[in-house]
């Protein structure tokens, strides 16, 4: 039995549900963790950082409600943050629960942390601070990533050969990787050298949870009120006027450039609003695209009704994995 006394069943090593955003996830999650004795662990990258609890629509309190959440909002926005950092954060975390006798669910929409998760992440080792700050700034010296493409063509041409001359982040992750280790990403890339095995590969439920597409739009729309409702306006103020480098990953987050533009004056209310929930569609796309291209051998389900019906197999002995 539970805290609560609500019946658990037998669990399995850990449960893996994906979806894009706006889907239910956190919801779910805390529905199938009072099941099996479960601990709720983050998986999304932008939930990962303090300071911006509205704009990650990172989940309240009161949606928590007893059930515990592990690496939810414990991240500076100043960090330059990876999936190999979060891939160690939760490889810890995993362990701890799996020692205290319960089930580690993971649940978010950033499928490079399920990739990794799942398949293990080559043992590429982080670069240092001034290494990234020289190549950014090469970079906006520059002012065009075509120029650093050329210098990337010069050093390592294998590499530059599978990249496209406009694709700054990828450019400049190359050439960090190049000076920080005297070696091409490629050769990190085709290593065999793993930061970490696989660690839920093997009797794991996995699980997508994918409204229809217009569904999730709506609830984008509606969400997107309330989190302005909240306060997502002076969140997005007060990341802006930390004055942190617009590359940091926390600084790309949905709506904090449209929401301190408008703040500042140089863009209207409705536009801002506007701006905001398009570019989240927008990212709602690339995850449905991603689960299909990437999960699609994963059980997928139109609502969370029907996921936990399929999770309910356990008590027959019947989990579905994969």
């Amino acid at each position: 039995m539970t805290r609560d006394g609500t019946e658990t069943v037998s669990a399995p090593t850990a449960v893996l549900i994906a979806g894009p955003t706006a889907s239910g996830k956190s919801s779910l999650a805390v529905k199938l963790a009072e099941m099996v004795d479960g601990v709720i662990i983050n998986a999304d990258s932008m939930q990962i950082y303090d300071q911006m609890a509205i704009l990650s629509a990172r989940p309240t309190p009161e949606e928590m409600g007893s059930i515990e959440h592990r690496l939810y909002g414990y991240v500076s926005p100043s960090e330059r943050y990876s999936v190999g950092r979060w891939l160690d954060d939760a490889v810890e975390v995993i362990a701890d629960v799996r020692s205290k006798g319960q089930c580690p669910i993971l649940v978010g929409g950033t499928g490079l942390y399920f990739k990794a998760l799942t398949e293990g992440l080559n043992a590429v080792p982080e670069v240092p601070e001034d290494v990234h700050d020289y190549w950014q700034g090469e970079l906006e010296r520059l002012g065009r990533p075509e120029a650093l493409y050329t210098i990337l063509s010069v050093r390592d041409p294998d590499m530059a050969v599978r990249l496209e001359p406009r694709d700054g982040h990828r450019i400049l992750r190359a050439l960090e990787i190049l000076d920080a280790t005297g070696k091409s990403l490629l050769e990190w890339q085709g290593s065999e050298d793993l930061r970490h095995d696989p660690v839920v590969a093997a009797g794991a439920t996995k699980l997508v949870l994918c409204p229809p597409r217009e569904d999730i739009y709506a609830k984008i729309e509606a969400r997107f009120d309330q989190m302005v409702e909240l306060g997502g306006v002076a969140e997005a103020v007060r990341l802006h006027d930390m004055g942190l480098s617009p590359d940091l990953p926390a600084m790309k987050a949905i709506g904090i450039a449209h929401l301190a533009a408008f703040d500042r004056g140089e863009m209207p209310f409705d536009e801002a609003i506007r701006l905001c929930k398009r570019d989240t569609r927008r990212y709602a796309k690339r995850q449905m695209t991603w689960l299909r291209n990437q999960m699609g051998s994963w059980p997928s389900y139109d609502n969370a009704d029907d996921a936990i019906r399929g999770f309910r197999n356990l008590i027959e002995g019947s989990w579905t994995r994969v």
